[in-house]
């Protein structure tokens, strides 16, 4: 195996003289593979919250800069020090520390541990792979745990942060599987779009704020899936019919919950929490393959936005000033 460091560009942050963190593309490399690890050819990449946090110097996401963040990338293998994938093979990357603390997949070619990586699935492409990424995975696993305890028959399973990314492909998901969709946006100009996506009512985010503050709501939902946190994480758990299911995967309007037990012990609401960062690569197959057949919205497309590493910076920018929709991936080798 020839094992040459390799050359590549990639989208590098580092802090300049005022300790304000930017990026720009640099040439770099990386060192000789280990055994275990693979060396991707990276052909998509996508933007994530946590990416534009670490593009931001959050050392909460990462400790040590210069720093290639990208929690995502689909690519093909030009090296592989392991007998579970060889040259050639298309995997899919995502999470663990991927874009963390190890650099990402804004680049030409990451360099990971091979038990990190998933083959790409059949009926998949690697441009549906990264308009799916982390916040397609995070979405699968919330269905999977939600449509295990809930059915359409149930009645409205409700969306929050709805034009986000996990928000964004939950309510393509649901809607494809036959459940009735309320979408919470505070972006009311999106209407359309959420409808497009199979939402059947939206509701603005102010409406699910202004909620009343009694331990229990009237019942309005049979369950959701909630990306925001906060307080529209509570309603959305005192709004739940009873034996109804609430997952939750974000925390960027508050990690905080003021809550009684009552949802839980009145109704016998199931609130279940979804970490995408380190989920069994058992259960990472299983969505990762519905995803690509019976959950494969047809609309996918209509999620996403295509971009180059040169516009990365802008669309960082926007996304931390909540002006992105849907996912935005990242197209690395023309």
């Amino acid at each position: 195996m020839n094992n040459d460091p390799i050359k590549f560009k990639a989208f590098r942050v580092e802090s300049d003289e005022n300790g304000i963190y930017n990026g720009s593309i640099k040439d770099t490399q990386f060192s000789l593979i280990e055994n275990n690890e693979i060396l991707v050819r990276v052909h998509y990449s996508s933007l994530n919250y946590k990416d534009a946090l670490s593009a931001s110097g959050n050392k909460g996401v990462t400790k040590n800069y210069p720093h290639t963040p990208g929690i995502d990338a689909v690519g093909i293998i030009e090296k592989s020090g392991t007998d579970s994938f060889k040259i050639g093979d298309k995997v899919i990357v995502t999470s663990y520390d991927l874009g963390m603390n190890t650099d990402g997949g804004f680049a030409e070619y990451i360099k990971v541990p091979s038990d990190w990586a998933i083959k790409l699935p059949e009926n998949m492409t690697m441009k549906e792979a990264m308009i799916y990424g982390t916040a397609g995975l995070t979405a699968g696993m919330s269905v999977l745990r939600l449509t295990e305890l809930t059915k359409p028959e149930d009645g409205n399973i409700v969306v929050s942060g709805a034009t986000g990314g996990v928000g964004a492909l939950s309510i393509s998901i649901l809607s494809k599987l036959g459940y009735s969709v309320v979408a919470i946006t505070g972006k009311e100009a999106e209407r359309d779009y959420l409808i497009n996506l199979g939402a059947k009512e939206v509701l603005l985010r102010s409406e699910i704020e202004n909620l009343d503050k009694k331990p229990l709501l009237k019942p309005l939902f049979a369950g959701g899936i909630d990306t925001v946190g906060g307080v529209i994480l509570e309603n959305i758990i005192k709004a739940t019919k009873a034996m109804g299911t609430v997952t939750c995967c974000g925390n960027v309007a508050s990690p905080k919950l003021d809550l009684t037990v009552f949802p839980f012990i009145l109704r016998g609401i199931s609130l279940i929490g979804i970490d995408s960062q380190n989920y069994p690569m058992k259960y990472r197959t299983k969505v990762w393959k519905q995803l690509a057949q019976a959950w494969k919205p047809a609309q996918i497309a209509d999620t996403c936005t295509e971009i180059t590493i040169d516009e990365v910076q802008e669309k960082i920018k926007l996304m931390l000033q909540g002006k992105l929709k849907g996912r935005t991936i990242i197209k690395m080798l023309d």
